[in-house]
């Protein structure tokens, strides 16, 4: 019994949020912070509307190989869908299996989900016909919001909550996705100070052309750390929302043209300092919600 005990623990505590309980606080720089170069960057072209990259994290992990790879998206490509198991098939799918069962180019995760409610995401989740979560998380202050009810609305966005109101968005988006902030709407870094825990970590944000980025990171590095690293990119981020850490977290990639592969890339998390600390996740872990991506061709 205590094994079966101890087990049920691990899995349960093994995603990665330092910061369930605030998200008010403006980080200080510190000064380990203060001495990290700009981050420059060299942009593959896969498709029009989608380029890759792939750089070395300032500060080098003693786990795996501290690499950050970011997906750049021009949403004006593409087709975004909300995917949650509630609604479809009242079973968690891993990211490759909602990319096949819905024909999906990307696959990403739709924020955090409930530990103790697995189908059930920890923020405000809705889709065009289906609610997973009603009730707005009090100190989630970021909003993934696509799929407007205007066509002169922006396709796909993040919404700092603290600038813009949530019932305005309501209004305005089929689909919601609530979460923590790392860059809030003037760009400004978002501390997390309440608890530190290196993970592994996918990060949503948009710069000021509204172009869509997803940040991954297999090493595990600080939430802060992050927040530094995306400041330094230059590439005027602001928004950045946290999708998920440890092992959970999930970036699938796959695009193909006339039956020919063009890309492909599966990026799977791992490591969480105190309750999965390792890096020997070999697979995608199965998620309750998802956010679907698909060129439009």
């Amino acid at each position: 019994m205590k094994l079966i005990s101890f087990f049920f623990l691990l899995i349960s505590y093994s995603s990665c949020c330092a910061q369930d309980k605030t998200d008010t606080l403006q980080l200080k720089a510190e000064k380990k912070h203060d001495s990290i170069p700009p981050l420059h960057l060299s942009w593959r072209n896969i498709v029009p509307g989608l380029e890759f990259c792939e750089t070395n994290a300032p500060r080098k992990s003693d786990v795996n190989d501290s690499k950050i790879s970011i997906l750049k998206l021009d949403p004006k490509y593409f087709d975004f869908q909300l995917l949650m198991a509630t609604e479809q098939y009242k079973k968690p799918l891993d990211a490759k299996a909602w990319a096949d069962s819905f024909d999906l180019d990307i696959v990403i995760n739709a924020g955090m989900y409930d530990l103790s409610r697995k189908m059930y995401s920890k923020g405000f989740l809705k889709g065009e016909k289906h609610t997973n979560q009603s009730a707005i998380h009090p100190n989630y202050k970021t909003m993934i919001a696509f799929n407007p009810k205007d066509t002169l609305e922006k396709r796909f966005t993040v919404v700092d909550l603290e600038c813009d109101s949530f019932e305005l968005i309501k209004k305005r988006y089929h689909c919601l996705a609530q979460g923590l902030r790392m860059l809030d709407c003037n760009a400004g870094p978002i501390g997390w100070n309440k608890r530190k825990q290196y993970c592994s970590q996918l990060i949503t944000t948009i710069d000021d052309l509204g172009s869509i980025y997803l940040i991954f990171v297999r090493s595990p590095y600080l939430h802060n750390e992050m927040i530094a690293y995306m400041q330094q990119m230059k590439l005027n981020l602001h928004n950045a929302i946290y999708m998920e850490g440890g092992p959970q977290t999930s970036l699938y990639v796959h695009i193909e043209k006339e039956g020919k592969e063009l890309f492909h890339l599966e990026k799977i998390g791992s490591y969480v300092s105190e309750t999965y600390a390792h890096d020997k996740n070999d697979h995608f872990w199965k998620l309750p919600n998802v956010i679907g991506m698909k060129l439009i061709r």
